[in-house]
């Protein structure tokens, strides 16, 4: 009995906790009056006779309303640039209370006419886009192209505030091109005929890269030819150099192991019976490496000064290798994975062309990701 008694007090508790969640008492009690008026709402439209979420309605929604009309006059007293769109979130905020309110007919019987600030959020909204709108004229003025960039996300909000106010398109329009950095990055230049071909694939790989730039907005890259062709006056020029590389430098090794088995059968009896003894066999394996390797430097210089603001050296390396072997002897001293590199014939290694282009992959993942660093919060 006392197991029973304790579960239904338990059940009513847990029942009371809800009601007061579901309906909005919590909420009232802890001052948070929008999710008071929120939760109470909610429980009307699904129980529209619920006395407990009237009462909270009807306390919570007046509670709430001086609170944002307290606010609303307490920010523009107040000094701050942007107080405006503080007025704006709490006439917002009021007017989507009394649509909340209006979708509910049993909220309606409580409070019969919500307060809304059509005409006042708008104002507020005109007000906000202006402060925004004198803000980026000011960083304008500057004269500067970081100061640029705060003009230009200042005018962007202005116009997510108000998309027609005055000429804030063209102002933005005009603040991202005075934030903008032309980077005209100059051709690869290589001394040799030999690996031009491959020379100019590295080239187009990092040509593909650069059209396809997107991290920073405020950063242009053009090729020389494509900045020439549109008279493109550069911030930065970015060379790219080859200080140094070779090619096909060979090395080959030799190694020779003694090998024996034991317990081999070399021969039988005139009774056909296995004689046993040890073969050998001597294996000598070659291994040939031929390396490339190549060192690029990277340098920025501002177009104006003509300063040097940034250089690094990107190393790059490429070894391919072959092996192969040969042996005298007895074959059964070998193991099979010898048996088979002595059935390998010496391979043809690449032609230098594939040689360099090997080796500037690693050089282009580290080039491509310094760029990136370098230019992305730039």
């Amino acid at each position: 009995m006392k197991n029973n008694s304790r579960l239904r007090y338990f059940i009513y508790l847990s029942l009371i906790i809800i009601g007061g969640c579901t309906t909005g008492k919590n909420a009232l009690q802890k001052g948070d009056y929008d999710a008071s008026v929120e939760k109470s709402v909610s429980r009307l439209q699904n129980s529209p006779k619920n006395s407990e979420a009237m009462e909270v309605l009807k306390n919570a929604y007046n509670l709430a309303l001086q609170n944002h009309l307290r606010k609303i006059e307490e920010a523009k007293m107040s000094n701050d640039l942007f107080r405006w769109e503080s007025v704006m979130y709490d006439y917002q905020k009021i007017n989507q209370l009394a649509d909340d309110i209006n979708n509910c007919p049993a909220c309606l019987a409580i409070v019969p006419n919500p307060s809304k600030y059509i005409t006042e959020l708008a104002d507020a909204k005109y007000n906000a886009a202006g402060a925004r709108y004198n803000a980026g004229l000011d960083y304008l003025r500057e004269n500067s192209r970081q100061a640029a960039k705060k003009a230009y996300y200042e005018f962007e909000k202005t116009l997510n505030l108000r998309p027609n106010y005055k000429d804030a398109k063209a102002k933005m329009e005009d603040a991202y091109w005075a934030a903008v950095t032309r980077v005209v990055i100059q051709p690869i230049l290589v001394n040799s005929s030999l690996y031009k071909l491959s020379a100019d694939y590295f080239q187009q790989q990092i040509d593909q890269y650069i059209a396809k730039y997107s991290r920073n907005k405020f950063v242009i890259f053009y090729g020389e030819a494509q900045a020439t062709g549109q008279k493109i006056v550069p911030d930065q020029v970015l060379s790219l150099n080859f200080d140094d590389f070779v090619v096909g430098q060979t090395y080959v090794k030799e190694r020779v192991e003694k090998l024996e088995r034991d317990s081999v059968v070399i021969g039988e009896t005139r009774d056909k019976k296995p004689v046993y003894g040890t073969v050998k066999a001597t294996l000598s394996i070659f291994e040939k490496s031929i390396s490339s390797s190549g060192l690029l430097d990277m340098s920025i210089t501002d177009w104006k000064t003509r300063k040097l603001v940034r250089q690094q050296k990107f190393p790059g390396t490429y070894v391919w290798r072959d092996s192969w072997a040969s042996y005298k002897g007895d074959d059964r001293a070998l193991t099979k994975q010898q048996l088979a590199m002595t059935k390998r014939r010496e391979q043809l290694p690449p032609p230098p062309n594939a040689l360099f282009l090997e080796f500037t992959k690693p050089i282009y993942n580290q080039l491509v990701d310094d760029i990136s660093y370098y230019y992305n919060n730039y």
